[in-house]
């Protein structure tokens, strides 16, 4: 899985200024193995296209919630099924907080709204309150 293939590579540090990450971030992902960047003749690793595209999807991946196990398994994926079912459960991870934050923004925007002097004594507030905690009574 070694990536110069072909294109410029880039040293540690090039490529992860590239995406404005320190390098030692690179080498933990190494260590954790999401990348296999190649060696140059003094055994110093170099980044290829296949590398910087890896580091690409690694930080996207970890903007939807995917942590490192779950984004190892995509990346070491060997058939579309089984990247599928990891993809997939990551998707349903991400859709259910979606909607924990949407009712959070929803409550945050009834409170700014409010023009009680105390907030928790306002009944439209209590309401959302009690819908955004599953119907339970406050």
């Amino acid at each position: 899985m070694k990536s110069n293939e072909g294109g410029r590579e880039l040293p540690i540090g090039d490529a992860a200024a590239r995406f404005g990450l320190r390098p030692h971030v690179l080498r933990h992902w190494e260590d954790e193995g999401l990348l296999t960047p190649g060696r140059d003749a003094a055994g110093r690793r170099v980044f290829g296209e296949e590398d910087l595209v890896r580091i690409a999807m690694i930080l996207r991946g970890k903007e939807a919630g995917l942590g490192l196990d779950r984004m190892r398994a995509v990346l070491g994926a060997r058939g579309g099924g089984e990247r599928q079912r990891v993809l997939a459960e990551g998707l349903s991870e991400l859709r259910e907080r979606i909607a924990v934050l949407s009712q959070a923004a929803e409550l945050l925007e009834c409170a700014l709204a409010c023009e009680h002097d105390d907030v928790v004594t306002c009944p439209h507030f209590r309401r959302v309150v009690s819908e955004s905690a599953g119907g339970l009574r406050p």
